[in-house]
């Protein structure tokens, strides 16, 4: 036996796998959560299939799950990487935990990315359950599917750096407040359940440039109607993530 076999080594991990370690903590977090479920996944499937059983809301010609799925796939990235996402970091933020965590070996940029890279683990497993859903109440998808992953991408990003923003700057209490009021707003009037071709000419206008329409219409366009690639919508939620991440670099308060 060598002399330094027993020698200590302190030191930190390797930044790979601390941000994977991180990741899959955060994930647990989520998943224990009940109140994250209920956004990421209940309202979701309910929504889903109370509205594709029961005829409540006009969603033009075709069967409604054709209709309802991309815009409820839209609303479940909305609940993890907007919604749940805010409210977790503010509570976090509040009780010093982000204060505590800035301050361990684990960058404050990868402690981001890890909570990023949670969200992408939930929605991988929100959309594979209402894929299932909805292919049981009869929904027949076509297009590209790597302009839906694009597409996915690209709001969870949006809606993420918006979320960070939320959580950064206001109090716990507050964003608490806001977050779901946002998400109750956003689920009347981004198209998610109703079209927005329902609302007046000025209002569709506004409501088109928002972030869950332009995630919901892009889906729809591709997935219900075989369209190609929606850079219109892509751009929209492109400004989106411009804005909210930038935004969010900026002004968020670590305690």
């Amino acid at each position: 036996m060598s002399a330094g076999t027993y020698t200590p080594r302190p030191g930190a991990a390797p930044l790979p796998r601390m941000i994977a370690a991180q990741t899959a903590l955060e994930t647990r977090m989520l998943l224990r959560n009940g109140e994250q479920l209920l956004l990421t996944v209940v309202i979701p499937t309910l929504l889903l299939v109370l509205f594709s059983s029961v005829d409540i809301v006009d969603t033009g010609a075709g069967e409604p799950v054709d209709f309802l799925t991309p815009g409820v796939l839209a609303l479940a990235v909305m609940s993890t990487a907007f919604t749940g996402q805010a409210i977790a970091t503010g509570f976090e933020r509040r009780y010093g935990v982000l204060k505590r965590l800035g301050a361990s070996p684990l960058p404050r940029w990868a402690l981001m990315t890890a909570k990023t890279l949670s969200v992408l683990v939930t929605e991988v497993l929100q959309v594979v359950l209402l894929t299932v859903i909805a292919f049981a109440l009869g929904w027949s998808p076509h297009g590209n599917p790597l302009a839906v992953l694009l597409l996915l991408v690209l709001g969870t990003a949006a809606f993420s750096g918006l979320g960070l923003l939320m959580a950064g700057t206001l109090k716990a209490e507050a964003t608490l407040a806001a977050a779901n009021l946002v998400f109750l707003l956003l689920l009347v009037g981004g198209g998610v359940i109703v079209p927005l071709e329902k609302f007046p000419d000025a209002v569709q206008s506004v409501l088109g440039l928002l972030p869950i329409a332009a995630l919901s219409d892009g889906l729809r366009d591709v997935l219900q109607h075989g369209s190609g690639t929606p850079w219109g919508d892509l751009g929209i939620l492109a400004a989106w993530t411009v804005l909210g991440l930038g935004a969010a670099a900026r002004f968020f308060r670590w305690e």
